[in-house]
């Protein structure tokens, strides 16, 4: 599709990129996501497999309905890595935007404190969390995997 026979309101959409104003011929370009907003929530985030609506293009569009560890302390920890990891590389080609390092500060201190506070009440979920244990607690269960959805061991 062109640009220049969109509506004027779509160009600006943040579901387009921008493109050199005189690119060169027989050359590929990959438009550029212009903004970190509009953003999902983080659970909708981690179902939809990104955090920017303008990148979601399910395949056959086909969507993820849910997540079994919603609502469990376990789900809450996931959304928010995977948001720190969504913007982490959108920061690395949009170094500028101030509101989206805000935010990654933000999810990264939301995730330090989540990570903190399920590693203290289930175990470890990495191994750097045994640097607080008072025990060797590695291979002891419950596993991630084992939790009911309530974010209860079995």
């Amino acid at each position: 599709m062109l640009v220049d026979k969109m509506p004027a309101e779509q160009v600006c959409d943040y579901k387009y990129g921008k493109l050199p104003s005189c690119g060169l011929l027989a050359v590929s370009y990959v438009p550029q996501q212009q903004s970190a907003s509009p953003r999902y929530k983080r659970e909708d985030a981690l179902n939809r497999g990104t955090l920017f609506p303008g990148l979601d293009l399910p395949f056959m569009d086909m969507v993820n309905q849910s997540n079994p560890y919603a609502g469990t302390p376990l789900g809450e920890l996931m959304a928010l890595q995977f948001m720190n990891q969504e913007l982490k590389l959108y920061l690395d080609t949009h170094t500028d935007d101030k509101d989206a390092f805000s935010l990654l500060q933000e999810i990264l201190k939301l995730e330090r404190e989540a990570q903190e506070k399920f590693s203290k009440e289930y175990g470890p979920i990495t191994f750097s969390d045994m640097e607080t244990a008072e025990s060797y607690t590695w291979v002891k269960g419950p596993w991630p995997w084992s939790y009911t959805e309530n974010g209860g061991g079995k």
